[in-house]
């Protein structure tokens, strides 16, 4: 009977390996819900790379346009820009949020309402070069909502 243990502490191990591979945890995803005619919104959410890498491209099927953005001070006027990609630091949670670092979804599809899931895919960098897919279920949150994020 000693014996089955190591057997069955191989197998557990083995089953939770692909989680421990994991390098990049994505928590508190949402999007902001539109009304019916609006083309545009943004997805925000926490990204934490274990190792450190860099947020490369986001996709979703509800848009046909899917950017990372930035929003900025230049002067006196707060500026939306797209950027190639995002630092995430090791260990250290990035934020994007409202009035900071998002991703931008652009030429919806179909109009956000409170209550709905949009799945995202975010591809992560890593600095060794390989890329990480990573699938998102983030939450729409009403237009007129406060948004939040949980700490």
């Amino acid at each position: 009977m000693t014996r089955r243990y190591p057997t069955l502490i191989a197998a557990a191990l083995a089953l939770s390996a692909p989680w421990a591979l994991a390098q990049t945890i994505v928590k508190d995803a949402w999007v902001r819900g539109t009304v019916a005619e609006q083309k545009a919104t943004g997805a925000f959410m926490s990204i934490t790379s274990t190792q450190g890498g860099k947020l490369v491209a986001v996709s979703t099927p509800v848009a046909g346009v899917a950017e990372i953005h930035e929003m900025a001070m230049s002067g006196n006027v707060m500026k939306m820009h797209a950027i190639p990609g995002l630092a995430l630091p090791a260990g250290q949670p990035v934020k994007l949020e409202p009035g900071g670092y998002h991703l931008m979804l652009m030429d919806l599809k179909q109009q956000m309402k409170e209550g709905e899931v949009v799945p995202l895919t975010l591809v992560v960098e890593g600095k060794d070069g390989k890329r990480e897919s990573i699938d998102v279920k983030a939450s729409v949150k009403a237009l007129g909502a406060p948004h939040s994020m949980k700490h």
